[in-house]
């Protein structure tokens, strides 16, 4: 009888469980690989308990973290107290540091490859770097003492970690160099171009220039100096004749400025405690992680307490046992651009109010990871070094090119003393002779200390010119708007003790009319200064935790003008007539559980957008953004704005916002849904 098994034949057999096998044991060496990355990877967190044997130290130091992480570094010196910063900096912020320092030294694409360079090429030009180093000598022994130490202290980091590097150096392949006291230096030059940034201002400008006429140049920008029509007469030729659109896009965009700080301080009479009360809320860009890093310092000499930075051994914002202070930016113009006339005989030389001059040149090598180095000449000019060097070889134009002056790269600068003599002043008079010494970036300062004493001082270099505001660039062959000193310290905006009681800052215009001097075009709205002090004078008297409730106030001034501006019109759909009935019953609070916010700046996103290029086109590419001045203008003073020129009549405002509304409408029901009570 033949019969038939149901059983599988051995080879078959074999195999699949041979498979079997080999499957798991890959899933689990799989798993093991895994599980031994993640173990090595979090070998890179810091060692916050236990004793630490370092190279260095004078004597003990003592690390201890608080529940928020923050540490707090006791020693027996300044000395040891900067190599523990450097330390716990190095512990917690290490790559944070790394791209600092190369971003400053132009040395990015080392490690980024190709995309890096045209960011490298610009921080080559303008000499961040070697100007940072050029500040050594002029430092005293003591702060060249204490910027060594905080050296140290990152460099004995380095040497007696055990574990892996943070994982952004394992990813990227690369270790650390050991750091140098002039990395320190180079993030007060990097702070000095991020807050001022008013060169790249100049070149948008005369950017439009080249194609708007006046009026409406005036028009797009509030500020415009009063003698700018005959100005721009004088100088639209040269613009017109120089790459500004190349350069413009040659330029790093996380370069220029960023205004959202804001302080104030009140002053005993009107706190609770009978002291002084100092606040301030320091914006820069948005960053994971974040620029400050809080810390708090103790020696038997002095405690201080406050925001540090990654890279510097100093507490920038913060207090002592007798004083407190607190910066916001000033948005002082301390940058020109000049155009420079190369020698018709002699491409090597440009012209001068003398004569024909060489321009000073150096040779810059970019090293680029997986690829070529880049070698290029960088030149410089009386004024400064030449802005289209950014640009390689045969963009420039070959008659004219643009160099800047700025105070942050002039030599001799010690605003490293003026910071560290000023956090360690016990009283306003050292408190204010120490920036004495300050370069910039220039800061709005407000001061309360232990004696009742509060004060305000705007201290840096502003340059005087012979003639022009630097708004926009300069001839730079005739000496008419060359630079014939700075603003004498004691004639910088300064007071002590004012009747009010306070003093408030928050990037606004800080001087009348009637001051003497030039100091900005460049003032944001006076909207946040208003608010505080609106506040101010609701919640009297004055406690720490009225001063943080002010700065977590919600309400903006701009939407409470714009908003029944831009409502008057009528929807024509259910959506719209949903999204007007959102906004008109808003209370204009910013608050990130509402609609109405993201509602009212996608709208307003869209409006500009629309009035702006239906008006320009692309030639409003470099300023198009909110605008919320400009399209307030609009709607109470200019409709006439909202019409397309080129289709005299075709367009009315209303039209424009509704349009512009329900494209807000529609980008944001495909970002987040369709249901608008869910946009939040």
């Amino acid at each position: 009888m033949t019969g038939f098994s149901s059983r599988p034949r051995p080879r078959l057999r074999g195999w699949g469980g041979i498979g079997l096998r080999i499957a798991g044991l890959v899933v689990l060496l799989v798993a093991v690989a895994g599980a031994g990355f993640f173990v090595y990877l979090r070998s890179s967190l810091p060692q916050t308990g236990g004793r630490i044997a370092v190279a260095g130290l004078l004597a003990p130091v003592r690390i201890t973290r608080d529940a928020d992480g923050i540490p707090t570094i006791t020693a027996a010196s300044d000395e040891d107290a900067a190599f523990g910063l450097g330390f716990v900096h190095a512990q917690d912020r290490l790559f944070q540091m790394e791209l600092m320092r190369r971003y400053a030294a132009g040395r990015l694409a080392e490690i980024f490859g190709p995309e890096a360079v045209p960011v490298d090429r610009m921080m080559r030009v303008l000499g961040l770097y070697r100007a940072a180093d050029q500040e050594m000598p002029v430092l005293s022994v003591k702060l060249n003492r204490v910027l060594s130490a905080y050296a140290a202290g990152v460099n004995a980091f380095l040497a007696t970690r055990r574990g892996a590097l943070p994982p952004e150096f394992v990813l990227l392949r690369f270790s650390p160099e050991p750091w140098r006291p002039a990395d320190s230096l180079a993030w007060g030059k990097l702070m000095a171009i991020q807050v001022g940034g008013n060169y790249r201002g100049e070149l948008e400008r005369a950017k439009l220039a080249q194609s708007l006429s006046p009026a409406d140049l005036a028009f797009l920008y509030p500020g415009y100096p009063k003698d700018g029509p005959v100005t721009l007469a004088e100088l639209l030729p040269f613009y017109r004749r120089l790459a500004l659109g190349r350069l413009l896009r040659s330029l790093p965009p996380v370069v220029g400025p960023r205004y959202a700080s804001n302080n104030w301080v009140v002053d005993g009479r009107h706190s609770q405690s009978g002291k002084p009360i100092v606040a301030n809320d320091p914006h820069l860009d948005l960053g994971a992680p974040g620029p400050w890093y809080l810390a708090r310092l103790e020696t038997p000499d002095g405690e201080l307490a406050g925001a540090t930075a990654p890279g510097i051994p100093f507490v920038v914002i913060g207090h002592n046992r007798h004083i407190a202070w607190g910066f916001t930016t000033t948005t002082a113009d301390v940058e020109d651009l000049f155009i420079e006339k190369i020698d018709p005989g002699d491409p090597r030389r440009y012209l001068t109010p003398d004569g024909s001059a060489r321009f000073m040149t150096r040779h810059e090598t970019i090293a680029v990871r997986g690829a070529a180095p880049v070698d290029f000449v960088v030149r410089a000019t009386r004024h400064g070094p030449v802005l289209s060097d950014v640009l390689p070889a045969g963009l420039a134009p070959q008659d004219r090119v643009l160099a800047l002056s700025a105070t942050f790269l002039l030599p001799g600068d010690r605003s490293a003393e003026a910071l560290w003599a000023a956090s360690h002043a016990t009283n306003w008079t050292d408190f204010r002779a120490a920036w004495r010494n300050f370069v910039g970036p220039v800061q709005n300062i407000v001061y309360g200390d232990d004696s009742g004493t509060i004060g305000f001082i705007a201290p840096g270099l502003v340059p005087i010119r012979k003639k022009g505001d630097g708004w926009m660039p300069a001839p730079g062959w005739s000496g008419a708007y060359d630079w014939t000193g700075f603003i004498p310290f004691d004639q910088l905006p300064s007071a002590i003790n004012p009747p009010s009681g306070r003093f408030v800052s928050a990037n606004n215009k800080i001087v009348p009319d009637t001051y003497p001097y030039f100091l900005s075009l460049d003032w944001d709205l006076p909207d946040r200064a208003e608010r505080i002090n609106a506040l101010l004078d609701k919640t009297p008297p004055q406690t720490p935790a009225s001063s943080a409730a002010i700065q977590a106030d919600t309400l903006s001034l701009m939407a409470a003008r714009l908003v029944p501006l831009m409502t008057r019109i009528t929807a024509d759909d259910a959506l719209t007539g949903q999204a007007l009935d959102i906004l008109r019953q808003w209370d204009f609070h910013m608050d990130r559980d509402k609609v109405a916010p993201l509602l009212f700046i996608a709208w307003l996103r869209q409006f500009s957008y629309a009035v702006l290029y239906g008006r320009f086109g692309d030639k409003v590419a470099d300023y198009w953004g909110l605008r919320p001045a400009v399209m307030e203008a609009v709607l109470a003073k200019r409709p006439e704005w909202c019409d397309d020129p080129r289709h005299p009549r075709a367009e009315t405002c209303a039209g424009r916002l509704l349009a512009a509304l329900k494209a807000a409408v529609a980008e944001l029901r495909t970002a987040y849904g369709g249901d608008m009570s869910r946009w939040i």
